[in-house]
């Protein structure tokens, strides 16, 4: 249609961006429709961009088409298919993640075969083939299937209550008391617990056939129950601080709490600065590689070489991870610092052989904490909230990768060197990194934050350390506080 290079190139820009800015959206359609048919859906929308281009009359229309609604559509595919995994791997959720990354890395590939298709079929024929072959996305989603998960039986928590005076008896770990001794006033008892736990539906039943329900995610929390004790009977739960439900609260389309939330936002900036950094380096090589003499073919190969090489270190990092020798964030933080040294010290590389090795071991270390991406994700924030804590970072992460390569353009333009291109790139993985080295400080930020907020100051008993608090105006005058413990451990 007569467009420029830059013209042209936007079509790419728009929908590199647009698959991880349209994340808040394909949160909402996840949340709406279901995992599956957002699947579907996002399958659907793809074909179609590529089955509409075969029409169009200009750029603009292709800006629409290839641009838009295919971005969006691998936006739906890419949601969902992760938020599935999420929910479907607990134990080896990095090696999961990475074999279902491991085929970005051989992209590099589409490269010889739309070309191939372009030679034979002219322009429209190969978009007609790419959305035909687009369609079978829609078979691997209907391979999501809803994973509804069983209410398993809670940790063992040791608990006691009351004094020997009263007496108890234990029921799933829980001890429980009989009966307080005879009064004809009600007395409360009132004990905060800090209780970690799995996810996990717990239904608790006394003698008496009172059934408390407490719902339990994988977080620590502290949860305040009163206990109501009356004349003759078998102690009962009057209230629960927070939701008491028979099944846990279904997650909002969209949780707007998470932009406080400290881990989203350090995982946020980094992701931020990452994608930033990630396509400059392969942008740029190949065609540093031509101002320093290298022919086209031999520039190209590099590049195919690091696509393969990070495929493999994605699967290594993600068994590496699941070893559970360290916590996954130091593996990344790792990953993202080596990143950031490898560009740093890749203008030093003005061979053939140097530009490989800069190549290999900049594909190892992205590969690394490309495999890390959700499991880091998992553990900072939760499986409960992923889908929107997904949704909005990649929609942070689509601006860093949309402003990434433009900006190493502009200092190519400015300075007609490639070094300063990479020196960019460098600085951003190391800024990312840096972010994930806030880990520990954002944590007991959140713990301080958490006990200010939710927890009552308690009473302590004299010798004995536990947290027990008393409301004195309704316990009888005849009724010795002193009587009454609860100590919990977990």
């Amino acid at each position: 249609f007569g467009g420029s290079s830059e013209q042209i190139s936007w079509m790419g820009s728009i929908m590199s961006s647009l698959r991880l800015s349209a994340g808040p959206l394909a949160s909402v359609a996840c949340g709406k429709l279901g995992d599956r048919w957002a699947s579907i859906l996002g399958a659907v929308l793809v074909s179609a961009g590529f089955l509409m281009s075969i029409f169009a009359t200009g750029i603009i229309f292709l800006y629409v088409s290839l641009g838009v609604v295919v971005g969006v559509g691998f936006a739906f595919l890419y949601q969902a298919a992760t938020v599935m995994q999420a929910k479907y791997f607990k134990k080896r959720l990095a090696t999961a993640y990475a074999i279902a990354r491991s085929g970005m890395g051989l992209t590099f590939a589409l490269a010889p075969f739309t070309q191939l298709l372009l030679e034979e079929y002219d322009w429209q024929g190969a978009l007609l083939i790419l959305g035909g072959i687009m369609l079978n996305l829609i078979a691997t989603g209907m391979l999501l299937r809803p994973i509804y998960l069983r209410e398993n039986q809670p940790m063992t928590t040791n608990v006691q209550c009351l004094t020997n005076a009263h007496g108890g008896y234990c029921q799933n770990g829980l001890m429980r008391p009989v009966a307080f001794e005879n009064h004809s006033e009600d007395c409360i008892l009132t004990v905060n617990s800090h209780i970690g736990m799995e996810d996990k539906v717990n239904d608790c039943k006394t003698k008496a056939g009172m059934e408390s329900n407490a719902v339990l995610d994988d977080s620590h929390f502290w949860e305040k129950v009163t206990y109501k004790a009356a004349q003759n009977e078998t102690v009962e739960l009057v209230s629960s601080e927070g939701e008491s439900q028979k099944h846990p609260p279904t997650e909002k389309l969209l949780d707007f709490s998470l932009l406080k939330d400290p881990f989203f936002c350090i995982y946020t900036f980094s992701v931020v600065f990452s994608q930033l950094a990630y396509f400059i380096p392969y942008f740029h090589l190949t065609a540093r590689a031509k101002t320093l003499g290298i022919n086209a073919m031999d520039a190209s190969f590099i590049i195919s070489v690091a696509g393969i090489t990070e495929t493999v270190a994605q699967l290594a990092s993600g068994w590496i991870a699941d070893q559970n020798f360290i916590n996954k964030y130091h593996y990344h933080k790792a990953y993202l610092l080596l990143c950031g040294l490898s560009n740093l010290l890749a203008p030093l590389a003005i061979t053939y052989g140097q530009l490989m090795v800069y190549a290999v071991s900049f594909a190892v270390f992205c590969g690394g904490y490309m495999a890390l991406l959700l499991p880091v994700l998992v553990d900072l924030v939760g499986v409960t909230r992923v889908r929107s804590s997904l949704g909005f970072s990649m929609f942070f992460a689509g601006i860093g990768c949309l402003t990434g390569p433009p900006a190493a353009g502009w200092l190519y333009d400015y300075t007609l060197s490639y070094d300063c291109s990479f020196y960019l790139a460098g600085g951003c993985y190391i800024l990312s990194s840096v972010s994930i080295f806030l880990e520990p400080t954002a944590r007991r930020y959140k713990a301080r934050k958490q006990a200010e907020t939710t927890m009552v100051k308690p009473e302590p008993i004299p010798n004995k350390g536990y947290l027990v608090e008393y409301n004195r105006q309704l316990m009888p005058s005849n009724t010795n506080p002193e009587k009454l413990e609860r100590m919990t451990s977990v």
